[in-house]
């Protein structure tokens, strides 16, 4: 790639409201640009390592049979007022309101709105398992962003949800997943541990952590 006509640049000055290493390297890169607390533009160069990851993460789920799609980031409040959750998250979550005072969110995350996805296609027990899942970017107030991309308030995450008939259709869907996962993590050449983890406001029985984002596997809602 030539530079002449691209968009890039580096500096070599640390950035000084930048407390994370690695977001001061990939600032002074030129991958990203702070645009204030926990809130970050992809660069030209950025936004391609960005996408090399996502075409990484698609073809290992479509692999396993995962259906893409991408749900709004603007929400009815009541949405997650009926699963409990807008206690449950707190001030962690967005609230605004339309013109006519109708109460939205910016989604911090979105198993109600799979859920409802996928009660139009499941009518019996012969339409799973059905696997879903989405690269979005997701909204949380987060308190203590200062850790560069590991803790931003808007960031993108993938996640998808699996629907089984039975355990015994979750436990292959959760093996399905899993291994997924790990040919992700080997392709982009990262060197990675799994552990258990706490699955906080999302819920579940299951929750393994790598490298600081959360996965959340063979779900039941």
């Amino acid at each position: 790639m030539k530079l002449s006509g691209n968009y890039f640049y580096t500096q070599k000055e640390e950035v000084k409201d930048e407390e994370s290493v690695s977001a001061n390297l990939l600032v002074r890169a030129g991958m990203i640009k702070k645009v204030a607390s926990g809130i970050y533009t992809f660069l030209p160069m950025g936004f391609k390592v960005l996408q090399k990851i996502q075409n990484v993460i698609r073809e290992e789920m479509n692999a396993i049979s995962s259906n893409e799609l991408v749900m709004p980031n603007i929400l009815p409040e009541d949405v997650y007022a009926k699963s409990g959750r807008v206690d449950a998250f707190g001030d962690d979550m967005f609230h605004l309101s339309d013109r006519y005072g109708r109460r939205y969110v910016l989604g911090p995350t979105h198993e109600e709105m799979f859920v409802e996805v996928a009660k139009d296609v499941i009518q019996s027990h012969k339409d799973m398992p059905l696997s879903l899942y989405q690269i979005a970017n997701k909204y949380r107030d987060e308190p203590r962003s200062r850790y560069g991309l590991i803790r931003t308030r808007e960031f993108i995450m993938k996640d998808a949800y699996t629907f089984d008939k039975d355990e015994d259709s979750l436990s292959k869907s959760y093996q399905d997943m899993f291994h997924a996962y790990h040919k992700i993590f080997k392709r982009i050449g990262l060197d990675y541990k799994v552990v258990r983890a706490d699955t906080g406001a999302m819920g579940g029985e299951v929750c393994l952590e790598n490298f600081k984002q959360f996965v959340i596997l063979g779900k039941i809602l």
